[in-house]
């Protein structure tokens, strides 16, 4: 059922193109994903070390720390959003480097 690719894959791996292409991607991949643990583990390690801190009351009952886990929601979104802009630039990028363009 699988259809057999026209592409000769280590033609295509050897093109200074294609691996510029790949350090673009881990240009953006790895900060991406260092951030994004950091940014997760940060709301358990300052609940742990810094309870007082994280109990401050923002607005009611809300404290800081309600306040950190609602906004990883929003750090989700603006991550997805962003991911899928670079990654329509680096879809385009992959199409001109196989069809030889690039």
């Amino acid at each position: 059922m699988s259809e057999k690719s026209s592409v000769n894959w280590e033609q295509l791996e050897a093109k200074p193109e294609f691996r510029a292409l790949l350090a673009k991607k881990k240009a953006f991949i790895v900060p991406a994903f260092v951030f994004g643990m950091l940014f997760y583990l940060a709301l358990p390690v300052l609940v742990g070390y810094f309870p007082e801190m994280m109990k401050t009351k923002v607005w009611g009952e809300v404290n800081v720390a309600y306040v950190f886990a609602l906004s990883q929601f929003i750090m989700a979104w603006v991550m997805a959003f962003l991911y899928v802009r670079v990654a329509t630039q680096w879809d385009k990028a992959a199409a001109a480097v196989i069809h030889g363009q690039g």
